[in-house]
């Protein structure tokens, strides 16, 4: 007897994306289509695009039914992006998010899918610096040494023991990434330590999985002085943000807000603490 998978909702979050999320569209429609036998949706959420991702993701709705948009106009960031999906996403027993560039094919990402169950793993994270993983196209030495500096930064602050938060290929249970919601206040490139803190707080089991994993070129994400302070001064807001001592800090809000408009990032998210 042949039984059916999870429901399961992807989330792409996109900025930019014309050239490059089309093929991505179709060769993850066609693999779950093909590979999986519960329902599957795609929801792309695109943040303050100037280009025509719009138009190319349209275009993929009308030949996959499966594929849907949500269009915010502001350029909210990827966590901002991840969080509005996870707000207004249709409910499924899996939801998980992987970058619309295609450096995680769709292969991999179903292998992830599949190692997510009740019982089994809450959460399940790819990584590209486990045993196993197979990484083709790798990063420049720069931004090997950027990637490897922000993890011992995280390991400092957070002593998760994970080998690589940033990876953009996760997949959870709904229940999981429901219940983390209101502690998602991060909106930029560091959203994915917020994450995977929040749910390691709440209990939730979060296994990292070794994956597949293919560098891109005409990346959005510039690793400079300014990005690295950018989140550098993330990780430093989420480690007060639980410490008894973020209360006393609400007056310094517009300064934090002035800081990153100036370093050109979004914001963090305002929370009931906050």
């Amino acid at each position: 007897m042949i039984t059916s998978d999870p429901s399961l909702l992807i989330l792409i979050p996109a900025y930019n994306e014309e050239r490059r999320i089309g093929p991505v569209l179709t060769a993850y429609a066609e693999h779950f289509r093909a590979h999986y036998r519960g329902e599957c949706h795609v929801l792309v959420v695109l943040n303050g695009c100037r280009d025509n991702t719009l138009g190319v993701v349209e275009a993929a709705e009308r030949q996959y039914p499966n594929i849907r948009h949500l269009d915010i106009p502001a350029p909210i960031g990827k966590g901002g992006a991840i969080i509005e999906g996870l707000k207004r996403a249709p409910r499924a027993d899996l939801i998980g998010y992987v970058d619309a560039d295609g450096a995680t094919p769709p292969a991999a990402f179903l292998d992830l899918v599949a190692r997510c169950r009740p019982g089994t793993a809450d959460c399940v994270i790819g990584s590209r610096w486990l045993p196993g993983a197979l990484v083709t196209h790798a990063q420049p030495q720069k931004r090997r040494f950027a990637s490897r500096l922000f993890h011992l930064f995280v390991e400092g602050f957070f002593w998760m023991g994970i080998k690589d938060t940033q990876c953009g290929a996760k997949v959870m249970l709904w229940t999981a990434a429901e219940a983390v919601h209101p502690q998602l206040r991060l909106a930029d490139l560091a959203f994915d330590v917020n994450l995977l803190y929040s749910l390691k707080r709440a209990g939730f089991s979060v296994k990292e999985h070794p994956t597949e994993w293919h560098d891109q070129t005409g990346s959005h994400v510039v690793f400079n002085f300014r990005t690295s302070l950018n989140m550098l001064l993330s990780l430093v807001r989420l480690r007060l943000l639980y410490s008894p001592f973020y209360k006393w800090l609400r007056p310094l809000r517009p300064l934090e807000t002035w800081i990153y408009m100036k370093l050109r990032a979004p914001p963090p998210l305002s929370g009931s603490d906050d």
